[in-house]
């Protein structure tokens, strides 16, 4: 399916209900989530079927059932993210205990790094304000609307269109768009055929 298609599917919102049949742990944070998923679901023409069941299965997942909009992991944890190839991917300084704290990964798919954070506050502000105020990324609204412009970044509306299953490659390569691997592949899995059921 065309955006363009997708775009005049137009599909209602999810309700807090159903949001809670697919995310049960999610608990009172569904109606804090509820608006901001919507509007992102809008916004990036993930309004068919299997475009919303993929995007709540990876978001879901990704955030322990929107219980975590920033990156847990202590000094050491994070470190990773200040010296070294993966800071110096991700756009970080190169110093110690730099870039990696302040840019560790936030939002409902963790937005990571200095050159991601600047992409995504271009894409949604039009200016770097969240380089200046990474804790953005934290309110619910904007943690939705960073998973939703890092799943448009990453093509993966033409991949949930082509999901035949959740056991299905497609569904696997979905997953190594956002993880880098398959971490933790079956929750995302069981997440996606609920919400197809429940999306019926």
């Amino acid at each position: 399916m065309s955006a363009t298609a997708a775009k005049r599917a137009r599909p209602r919102p999810i309700t807090e209900k159903q949001l809670l049949e697919i995310l049960p742990n999610a608990g009172r944070k569904a109606g804090v989530f509820v608006p901001g998923l919507n509007a992102t679901m809008g916004k990036y023409a993930i309004v068919t079927r299997l475009r919303m069941a993929a995007f709540l299965a990876q978001v879901g997942h990704e955030s322990g059932q929107l219980q975590y909009v920033r990156e847990l992991g202590n000094d050491k944890y994070l470190g990773k993210y200040d010296t070294g190839r993966l800071a110096e991917r991700l756009g970080n300084s190169p110093e110690a205990g730099g870039d990696g704290q302040l840019y560790r990964g936030r939002g409902l798919i963790q937005v990571t790094g200095r050159t991601n954070y600047r992409d995504c506050s271009e894409a949604l502000f039009g200016d770097s304000r969240l380089l200046n105020t990474p804790e953005l990324f934290e309110q619910p609204v904007y943690a939705s609307l960073s998973a939703g412009w890092f799943w448009q970044r990453a093509g993966l509306n033409s991949l949930a269109d082509k999901v035949a299953s959740a056991d299905d490659a497609v569904f696997e390569q979905i997953t190594r768009k956002i993880n880098g691997g398959t971490n933790g592949l079956a929750d995302r899995q069981a997440l996606y055929r609920r919400a197809l059921e429940v999306l019926q």
